[in-house]
């Protein structure tokens, strides 16, 4: 049986995400006709073929599709191989890329960076802000090797992806920012019904999305006049009569809400998921799982 070698899972990979020779070559710093030539080589030797060469660029042939979904995890097995080896040797040493949506880069990361540079001192940590579907990217792309996001009850998010693995760490419940007095005071729950007729601020694209489905679920669709992803902005915005909007815990935790402002908790089937994602077999490194042990850590901040 024919070996397949590493780099040709990395070039499929890049063809895959670039949709053409050329943007792959050049993503991994190779010449065109270097990659082309491994390619032909690579089909002669398999017996398959791989890539689908067009005008417009390139795709991968279901053959090819199969090898690209292992690129990530042969990656992470060879990552794995090269710290575990490092540990023989005595070098407590590895490298950890991190991504984390906009309200978990104050509340969440924090507290995991510094578990790692406490408990993992000789791992290079990185972190990037980016939202849920942007860290995913990140993820598959190989450049970044832990995402922390979320996803909703009420949005579709069951496509599940067989090249990575997804941990619930627990729920962030969602609150109704309005003026103070909107809300009748009480133990239940805030009804968004009530604000059928109201101006409502909406946040990121997966934010919105969440927003329209729950108002959808209470029987109405909201008039959205005012979008900010910033906590802070919506709580001024709201302060400023300019609208009402559903704000998670977590960012409400790190904002300042003025005396006239009112934030009622939302019912709880609203409350966000938040997870941790890496490749399918990343926890076999040394680093990702001193990382998923650090982000494990802060999951008693969530409910």
């Amino acid at each position: 049986m024919e070996s397949i070698e590493p780099q040709l899972l990395r070039v499929l990979l890049a063809v895959r995400d670039g949709g053409s020779i050329s943007r792959a070559a050049a993503a991994l710093g190779y010449s065109q006709p270097a990659v082309s030539q491994l390619l032909t080589r690579a089909e002669q030797r398999l017996g398959h073929d791989l890539v689908l060469r067009g005008g417009r660029g390139a795709t991968l042939t279901e053959s090819g599709r199969v090898l690209a979904d292992h690129a990530l995890h042969v990656e992470a097995a060879l990552a794995a191989a090269r710290e575990d080896l490092d540990a023989v040797g005595g070098l407590a040493r590895g490298r950890v890329r991190l991504a984390g949506f906009p309200s978990a880069s104050s509340t969440l990361v924090p507290p995991v960076l510094a578990a790692l540079a406490t408990d993992s001192p000789g791992v290079v940590t990185s972190y990037v802000e980016a939202e849920p579907p942007e860290a995913v990217d990140l993820l598959r792309r190989g450049e970044v090797d832990v995402a922390l996001t979320f996803s909703h009850a009420l949005q579709d998010d069951s496509a599940n992806d067989p090249t990575l693995t997804t941990r619930v760490l627990g729920r962030d419940p969602l609150a109704l920012v309005t003026a103070a007095g909107a809300v009748p005071t009480g133990d239940r729950a805030a009804d968004l019904a009530e604000f059928r007729d109201a101006r409502w601020i909406g946040g990121c694209p997966r934010c919105r999305g969440h927003l329209l489905a729950s108002c959808a679920a209470s029987g109405f669709t909201p008039e959205i006049v005012l979008e900010t992803d910033n906590a802070a902005a919506v709580v001024g915005l709201v302060a400023a009569g300019l609208g009402v909007a559903l704000l998670p815990r977590l960012a409400l935790s790190t904002t300042v809400v003025p005396s006239g402002v009112a934030v009622t908790p939302a019912e709880d089937a609203l409350a966000r998921r938040v997870e941790v994602v890496v490749a399918r077999g990343a926890d076999r490194v040394p680093s990702v799982r001193a990382a998923l042990e650090a982000v494990r850590g802060v999951a008693h901040l969530l409910t």
